[in-house]
């Protein structure tokens, strides 16, 4: 007769407590290296915040560079999830030279919907927010990925969503300089609480919906002047 051994119940249950250990130490990393910089946060710090020991943070990460990566990581993997429904829908109407300029400037309008969402929602928002805004002015390793990531997800689509609605090439400086404007119309919320002239804007479902709005309705004039354009 066979002897059947029963499963083991710690090693699920050991898991989950790593996988714990692992996302507490990730978060104290974000805000500590938002408020601080990479240079700034020391792995103590981090260590401590998150109440582990200091050589958790190698057994989980490497080193300091390994854990910086890891956050960063983490913060593109949630861009690639909020652009995810979206991001395959820009592609099929970019690939199809028919497709109406005004479903492009739909697609481009809820782009930017999107990425207001984006830059105003979830768990830590002000420390991703801070990542965001240091990932223009910082050389610190593993800013690159936020920076390709940021290109990829969202400014290339916009780019190229815009440079299709004036009926030019994204090589166009002049369109390059545009979805910039366009887009830095959603970049000036990432750091609004530093603003005195936004002193006391919450981050409440009112306030989202009053940034979408007003994102979109700077966005359909600008593609109503394009439609118009092209349209003589």
């Amino acid at each position: 007769m066979t002897d059947i051994q029963p499963p083991s119940r710690g090693r699920p249950a050991t898991q989950a407590r790593g996988e714990d250990t692992r996302r507490r130490i990730l978060e104290t990393a974000l805000d500590l290296f938002a408020a601080q910089g990479y240079e700034g946060a020391s792995t103590r710090q981090i260590a401590e915040g998150a109440g582990v020991n200091l050589p958790a943070i190698q057994y989980y990460f490497g080193n300091k560079e390994g854990l910086y990566r890891a956050v960063i990581e983490d913060i593109t993997a949630d861009t690639d999830r909020h652009m995810a429904s979206l991001a395959p829908r820009v592609e099929a109407a970019l690939a199809v030279p028919e497709t109406p300029r005004e479903e492009l400037a739909a697609l481009l309008c809820e782009m930017l919907e999107t990425f207001v969402v984006l830059v105003t929602s979830g768990t830590q928002v002000e420390s991703r927010r801070l990542i965001f805004a240091r990932s223009e002015i910082e050389e610190t390793p593993g800013l690159d990925i936020l920076h390709e990531n940021g290109m990829r997800q969202i400014f290339n689509p916009c780019l190229g969503l815009f440079a299709r609605l004036h009926g030019k090439s994204v090589a166009d400086q002049e369109m390059t300089f545009r979805t910039m404007a366009l887009i830095g119309q959603v970049v000036i919320f990432c750091n609004n609480n530093k603003r005195p002239i936004l002193a006391g804007a919450g981050l409440d479902a009112e306030s989202v919906r009053l940034m979408k709005l007003v994102v979109r309705e700077h966005t359909e004039a600008i593609c109503r002047a394009a439609l118009a354009a092209s349209a003589q």
